[in-house]
């Protein structure tokens, strides 16, 4: 019986159920993020004042906000711009890995310069600066900011 149980428990969970009333993500969630890391959904407002507050404005314009965030200071400038047009929203684990590693994923040669520092990326390492709400937060803030050839023509 009791194994029975642990068996229809865990079926629940494997099958996306709310047992134990774990939050089901909601389907614009789940459509950002097709490869199953999803992130519950975040504020973009509280997401915007982080990325002021932990100095992303520093090296990074946003699409559509390059008068109203800080302008970047770094020297050499960066020139990567967060959100506008692209072929497709990315990824909450995208973003994600770009923010807490972004090592992992370089611009093209040629551009080393701009983003590269002592074989790893400029962009500083708040993983412990940066609180987890923050982390979600700014990616609900960076979607917001991309638009996808698909929906501009629509």
């Amino acid at each position: 019986m009791r194994r029975a149980l642990v068996m229809a428990a865990g079926l629940g969970i494997w099958a996306g159920g709310t047992v134990w009333g774990c939050r089901q993500p909601s389907l614009e969630s789940q459509q950002r993020s097709p490869r199953g890391f999803v992130l519950p959904d975040g504020d973009a407002v509280r997401g915007r004042e982080a990325f002021v507050a932990l100095r992303c404005s520093s090296c990074h314009e946003v699409a559509g906000l390059e008068d109203e965030l800080p302008r970047p200071i770094a020297t050499p400038e960066t020139g990567v711009k967060l959100g506008g047009l692209a072929m497709r929203n990315p990824a909450d684990g995208e973003l994600v890995t770009s923010i807490i590693n972004p090592s992992h994923r370089l611009y093209p040669a040629g551009e080393e310069e701009r983003i590269v520092s002592g074989g790893g990326s400029r962009m500083a390492n708040l993983n412990e600066a940066m609180t987890v709400q923050n982390l979600i937060d700014i990616v609900a803030f960076l979607h917001e900011r991309y638009e996808t050839t698909q929906s501009k023509t629509e």
